[in-house]
């Protein structure tokens, strides 16, 4: 298939790349909060943790959509998967949101590992980001 026939699925991935980088951003402001509250032993907002909660799986589509949208449109152009590193720093990414989001659901006084098993995975996350960010720029490299 000819490039501009996916030029909107392009957009759509551009737009949900740039949503999922700010979710991840307003994530981290949150979670810093909960964890001074936390730390200095001082009530937090009630309204936070369910903020964090919405903006996490707000995330998860929008990483999801991005799964489905870089299949879809690399089968679509090239017939079939593996055509550059893009794939492998996309599919790393996914699994790192869906530890940081399964680990998130077991956080509790009976779980003391998921807390660190979600803050490591988001550190690792990070990388994560930069890489797949770095890499979808050298896809874009070979349309323009």
């Amino acid at each position: 298939m000819n490039l501009p026939d996916f030029i909107w699925l392009w957009k759509i991935a551009a737009w949900s790349m740039g949503l999922s980088l700010a979710a991840y951003s307003l994530l981290a402001v949150t979670g810093s909060v909960m964890f001074t509250k936390r730390r200095s032993q001082h009530p937090k907002p009630k309204w936070l943790r369910p903020l964090h909660y919405i903006i996490g799986w707000v995330m998860v589509s929008l990483v999801l959509l991005l799964l489905g949208i870089g299949l879809v449109g690399t089968i679509g152009h090239y017939g079939n998967l593996g055509h550059s590193g893009h794939l492998i720093a996309g599919l790393a990414v996914v699994a790192l949101v869906a530890v940081s989001a399964g680990s998130s659901t077991q956080i509790s006084p009976q779980h003391p590992w998921a807390r660190a098993v979600h803050l490591g995975t988001n550190i690792a996350l990070f990388v994560g980001f930069a890489w797949v960010s770095y890499t979808g720029w050298q896809v874009v490299q070979k349309y323009l």
